[in-house]
């Protein structure tokens, strides 16, 4: 049974995230960004190299976690949490992405801080089952 476009685009979206964020294989991450990548994001420069330059400049403890992700046509949705990157707090991320002819070509955020236990008034973790630890997040 041959996997949906969806599914395709989901799996090229981890790959992709997980080859530049975790791995920093810039040369391999190459093949997942196209060179002409609209960046939308208000915290990245222009472009592909917008972005590979900001991660080249942040620290090599940077993590990226994927969580729930969703696809429809085009565009892909993936819930995660970026950490160890030198803030004050985790990042939760809902990142959204156009793909074009298995690549991906365009790109929107939103972020917010990761809140701590005693930081949240619902008392439901952000991301994932668990509050980051004093020792992932600063209080």
């Amino acid at each position: 049974m041959s996997r949906t476009k969806q599914e395709k685009n989901k799996e090229l979206v981890l790959e992709a995230f997980d080859t530049l964020f975790n791995k920093r294989d810039y040369v391999s991450a190459e093949r997942y960004w196209s060179a002409d990548y609209i960046q939308h994001s208000a915290h990245i420069a222009p472009g592909r190299e917008g972005l590979f330059n900001l991660i080249k400049s942040l620290p090599p403890t940077l993590k990226y976690e994927p969580g729930t992700i969703v696809a429809e046509g085009d565009f892909v949705i993936v819930h995660g949490r970026f950490s160890g990157f030198g803030a004050p707090a985790n990042w939760i991320a809902a990142d959204i992405l156009r793909i074009q002819n298995g690549i991906l070509v365009e790109h929107w955020d939103v972020i917010q801080d990761e809140a701590t236990e005693e930081q949240s008034t619902s008392k439901a973790p952000m991301f994932g089952d668990t509050f980051p630890t004093s020792g992932s997040q600063p209080t």
